[in-house]
């Protein structure tokens, strides 16, 4: 599933290919996703001008002239490709056609548990979607003391904490596990037994390891494609994810212990970590 740096990245190549362009034409080849498509989709979007895109959470969101916002969620296998024009044929799972003036966006999603729908731009904030999701780590409001404030009475893994969108939203399993290894934290440990100077290390974490994320157009592990149909490259620079086994990038020159990266399962997810660097 793309996850923050992916979702940025996305979001980044739709800003450069088709911000402030018009809709010329939108097909829907398959309504059935994970939320329905509506109806009038092609009707609401056809003749709009795209005046602003961000990224809400690990969504997308396209905001045009007539006060709706295009919505779109790239669940477990969803993509996105930006091309030159209209392609003279389409690829299996394509769903969504979407041509501009200027390009043309192609929503391909071979599970289906991606969401593309609309909302009214003045209801995003408290649209069941995102009504229960919690801050967003680049928001200058996320520091120590309010991630103290938010765990320290859970008695739940402090991973597991990381993963919860509430809490704060979009870090993922990939750039949690990375986050707490680089905070030196095991993701073992209770929330109520982390200290606030060890939520202000984390933080901080947080944000190194997604920036270098999006700097390395996020993680290509199974489907996930940049919007040119390139691969992110953070994998190559992933310190414990996916290492099982090996020694971590600190120990590499002296491990002290045998059996390296360690994994185990919390909360149905993988986690990777050193147990003898992370406390």
């Amino acid at each position: 599933m793309p996850e923050l740096p992916e979702v940025e990245t996305i979001k980044e190549a739709l800003v450069k290919a088709v911000d402030k362009t018009v809709i010329q034409s939108v097909s829907v080849f398959n309504r059935n996703f994970r939320i329905t498509i509506p109806a009038d989709f092609e009707q609401m979007l056809t003749g709009q001008t795209i005046s602003r895109i961000y990224r809400r959470a690990k969504y997308v969101i396209m905001e045009l002239d007539n006060g709706i916002s295009v919505v779109w969620h790239f669940g477990m296998s969803g993509r996105v490709r930006i091309i030159s024009k209209k392609p003279e044929s389409f690829e299996k799972h394509d769903h969504v056609v979407i041509i501009t003036n200027k390009c043309t966006l192609i929503f391909n999603d071979a599970r289906r548990f991606g969401v593309i729908t609309y909302i009214p731009s003045k209801d995003i904030s408290n649209a069941s979607l995102f009504r229960h999701v919690g801050i967003d780590p680049f928001d200058l409001k996320l520091d120590g003391p309010y991630l103290f404030s938010k765990i320290k009475h859970k008695h739940i893994p402090i991973k597991v904490a990381l993963l919860d969108q509430s809490i704060i939203c979009g870090i993922g399993n990939i750039y949690a596990s990375e986050a707490l290894y680089l905070a030196r934290i095991s993701p073992l440990r209770l929330c109520c037994n982390i200290s606030a100077e060890e939520c202000t290390t984390l933080v901080a974490a947080v944000r190194n390891t997604l920036n270098k994320a999006i700097k390395a157009g996020g993680s290509t592990l199974r489907d996930y494609r940049q919007p040119d149909g390139s691969m992110g490259y953070f994998q190559m620079q992933h310190a414990v994810y996916g290492k099982e086994g090996l020694c971590c990038p600190d120990c590499v020159d002296n491990c002290p212990h045998s059996e390296g990266i360690k994994k185990i399962v919390q909360a149905g997810r993988s986690t990777f970590y050193c147990k003898y660097l992370q406390k």
